[in-house]
């Protein structure tokens, strides 16, 4: 249990860290994370992950598409029975992840009808979104990056194990 509650405060920290300091739209490592955690530690851990979202969701503030970018998360967070057994599985699985976001997410958006339920409101709705996934694409393989290097790290014994 103690292990379990240093691994809910340790994702808790890094999520709440890259999402409250001040940061361009959607540059966060809640999707490196809603991957790697489950990838790395297993599918287990993935309501810490959302728990987690959701306490950083409480601070931020609750909206209309909390439960699309929460089920985004979910199903990100099963990527890893995909493309866990390498590196060169990993980074494609994370920006993958990253891809089902994006997908999902605006859809979410799209169905609320602010830009008309029509193909070509839909069409818009993507979009316009394109620049908020670019940044979603940069900062998953930013921190898929980081992570990956400390995983080598840790996996080599150059980070001594607690």
């Amino acid at each position: 249990m103690k292990k379990e509650l240093k691994i809910f405060v340790g994702i808790f920290l890094c999520l709440a860290a890259s999402r409250f300091i001040p940061h361009p739209g959607n540059f966060t490592s809640l999707l490196a994370l809603s991957f790697y955690v489950p990838s790395l530690l297993g599918i287990r851990y993935i309501p810490f992950l959302i728990i987690s979202f959701a306490l950083t969701d409480f601070v931020i503030g609750y909206h209309n598409l909390t439960h699309w970018t929460w089920g985004s998360v979910f199903l990100i967070g099963f990527l890893p029975l995909y493309f866990k057994n390498s590196f060169k599985l990993r980074i494609p699985g994370a920006l993958t992840g990253a891809v089902i976001f994006f997908l999902i997410t605006n859809l979410g958006v799209w169905t609320t009808g602010q830009y008309g339920y029509n193909l070509e409101g839909f069409l818009t709705c993507y979009t316009l979104a394109i620049p908020f996934f670019t940044s979603s694409i940069l900062a998953t393989l930013f921190f898929a990056i980081i992570i990956e290097g400390i995983y080598y790290l840790y996996s080599t014994k150059l980070i001594e194990k607690s």
